[in-house]
């Protein structure tokens, strides 16, 4: 009898640990789909801003602009020289195969403050063939206001080169840009607006009203009645202290919070120009029957020359002789049931053999028959 307990009671613990290990699967699968607020929504009104500036790159190894070409890039030179005193005679033209006008790029990060280092983007805009090598000299980035954020100089750095000799060349990436890190100082900061009103607007980076509910009951639900509000399928209203060191305190709680975002809607996503095909979870497919055919229609061209009998006092020419050959390949009907799944859609596909253009002809014909119960975006 004692044996008889000891498995039972092995046989229950078994079962319970098995039980216990299936609800702890399920919800470590629950959790994994759940994603921190500070991967899914931003801050409303804090952001990057782009600048973009002028410059000039030298010392270039006789690799910059060809000065008849790009005679403002000899303009910017005799100004630079001039602010130091130095001028041009008039009449002058200087052919410096070392110099390139370029136009540069940066982005302000948000809360960025003068002194802080950002990292500039450095393009040929004229018919410079390479900037390796070459220096950047001071120049400004100017914000969408004309106002000056910060100053850019330093060495460019190249990814690219090109070589050519005896009329032939090779070019590995782009050697006409480039980039210098930390080279552009900033001299002045973006107000932004984390710091105004009581309160902050969180908006989502994919508008789905489900997960902006979602947002809003766990942020209550951890703070506390009131403090969020859902106000629409982007944006949430979050109650927030004004003091600047318990705001972010109040932002760092925030960003941790975990939710789990509602699912897309169904939606199916061609690439015309690669092929590529992404077909959502909850796409669906009424009754439809559906076959596809490649009809081929080939064209051989095949001139005859017609020779004239002998004292006929005709001449020889040359005659068309046109075969065509029409010939469509056999391909099986298939037949969706109602609500066909993802993965009977994908079989059903395989097995009849379509290529990507086909697939995109049959999902294009679904759509247009009303049998297809997903939003078909083509790209």
């Amino acid at each position: 009898m004692r044996q008889i307990r000891t498995r039972s009671s092995s046989r229950s613990l078994k079962k319970h640990s098995i039980t216990l290990l299936f609800l702890i699967c399920i919800v470590l699968s629950v959790n994994a789909h759940a994603e921190r607020l500070k991967d899914i929504t931003s801050i409303a009104g804090v952001r990057s801003n782009q600048l973009v500036g002028y410059g000039l790159v030298v010392g270039l190894d006789g690799t910059g602009d060809q000065t008849s070409q790009a005679p403002y890039a000899v303009q910017s030179l005799k100004s630079m020289l001039s602010q130091f005193g130095i001028t041009v005679p008039a009449g002058v033209n200087p052919k410096l195969k070392n110099v390139a006008a370029v136009s540069l790029h940066a982005e302000l990060p948000p809360f960025a403050k003068p002194g802080l280092s950002i990292d500039v983007t450095v393009s040929s805009i004229a018919n410079s063939k390479s900037l390796r090598g070459g220096t950047l000299l001071m120049a400004p980035l100017k914000g969408a206001d004309g106002k000056i954020y910060a100053i850019a100089q330093g060495n460019v750095v190249v990814g690219g080169f090109g070589v050519g000799a005896d009329g032939s060349s090779i070019t590995v990436n782009i050697p006409s840009v480039g980039r210098i890190a930390n080279g552009a100082m900033v001299e002045r900061s973006v107000t932004t607006a984390f710091l105004q009103g009581n309160s902050l607007t969180l908006n989502l980076h994919t508008p789905d009203f489900t997960t902006a509910n979602r947002v809003a009951r766990v942020i209550n639900k951890n703070i506390g009645d009131g403090t969020a509000q859902a106000i629409d399928a982007i944006s949430i209203k979050v109650n927030a202290p004004r003091d600047p060191a318990q705001r972010v305190a109040f932002m760092s709680l925030l960003e941790q919070f975990e939710v789990t975002p509602g699912e897309a809607a169904a939606k199916i996503v061609v690439n015309s120009r690669t092929g590529t095909i992404i077909i959502g979870q909850h796409v669906r497919v009424m009754p439809a029957a559906i076959t596809h055919g490649s009809l081929t229609v080939t064209i051989a061209a095949r001139p005859e020359v017609s020779q004239p009998a002998p004292l006929s006092e005709g001449e020889t020419v040359v005659v068309p002789r046109t075969d065509i050959v029409v010939s469509e390949e056999a391909k099986p009907m298939f037949l969706f049931q109602p609500g066909v799944s993802l993965n009977d859609i994908v079989q059903a596909i395989n097995e009849v053999g379509a290529t990507p253009s086909d697939l995109i002809a049959i999902l294009e014909a679904l759509k247009e028959s009303g049998a297809l119960r997903a939003t078909l975006l083509v790209i």
